[in-house]
């Protein structure tokens, strides 16, 4: 398997033991699209990834990548299907210099592949006989983010990657992740915070609230339906 997967899930519910928190979720992206998964805090977004990789409990709905479903496999099994997940916690392994975290993302590709990381983010080669816990908080985001993305996920899951980023990080964060859709690589679905931003990157938008998906389309529709991102993101949203 290579290249991109399309992801199109269906009636999802999930939570954590027998709390329901996303509820009768449904989208798709095609293989190579980018979503942007908007929405005020603690409305699902986060437990919606969660499902999605296996992390949290789907009490109904199908997963379904490249229209294989794979709701019911492991965490594990999902990612050696093309599942990828980079977490708000960025979860780089503080003790490890820069080049062991990237390792530990290889799978099983050659150490000879490092070479794609530190093209993506140049920073990271600066750095690399550097332990992790001395990165910035955008270092550490920019290594989380190509550890995963060595391992070549065919659909990969961002969970608000710019939250505390500098500008100038978060430009270089979203021009790497926009080069490897166009790539064909990859296809990518994001949460995050700052709207202008997703919108900017992402071709389709889900707006959350409550645990439901209330909004639905091309994210040039949202940024042109005023009422939509008052009642849902806020008043200023874009400020």
């Amino acid at each position: 398997m290579s290249g991109a997967a399309s992801l199109e899930v269906t009636g999802l519910t999930a939570g954590y033991g027998a709390t329901q928190i996303v509820e009768e979720a449904s989208f798709a992206v095609a293989a190579g699209g980018r979503l942007a998964v908007l929405g005020r805090n603690g409305v699902g977004k986060t437990t919606l990834l969660a499902a999605l990789m296996g992390l949290a409990r789907r009490h109904e709905g199908q997963i379904l990548l490249d229209g294989q479903d794979v709701a019911a496999l492991s965490t594990p099994e999902r990612a050696r299907r093309g599942l990828g997940y980079v977490p708000q916690t960025r979860d780089v392994f503080r003790s490890l210099t820069v080049e062991e975290n990237l390792v530990a993302g290889l799978k099983e590709r050659p150490r000879s592949a490092l070479v794609e990381a530190y093209a993506m983010f140049p920073r990271l080669g600066e750095r690399r006989r550097q332990t992790a816990s001395l990165l910035s908080g955008g270092e550490q985001q920019m290594l989380s983010t190509a550890r995963t993305v060595l391992g070549r996920p065919r659909v990969l899951l961002l969970d608000e990657p710019l939250e505390g980023l500098a500008p100038v990080i978060c430009d270089e964060l979203m021009a790497a992740l926009h080069r490897l859709t166009e790539s064909g690589d990859m296809t990518i679905v994001l949460v995050e915070q700052q709207i202008e931003r997703a919108l900017d990157f992402a071709q389709d938008t889900v707006v959350m609230d409550r645990g439901r998906i209330v909004w639905s389309g091309p994210s040039p529709l949202l940024r042109s339906d005023q009422a939509s991102i008052e009642r849902h993101l806020g008043v200023g949203a874009f400020h």
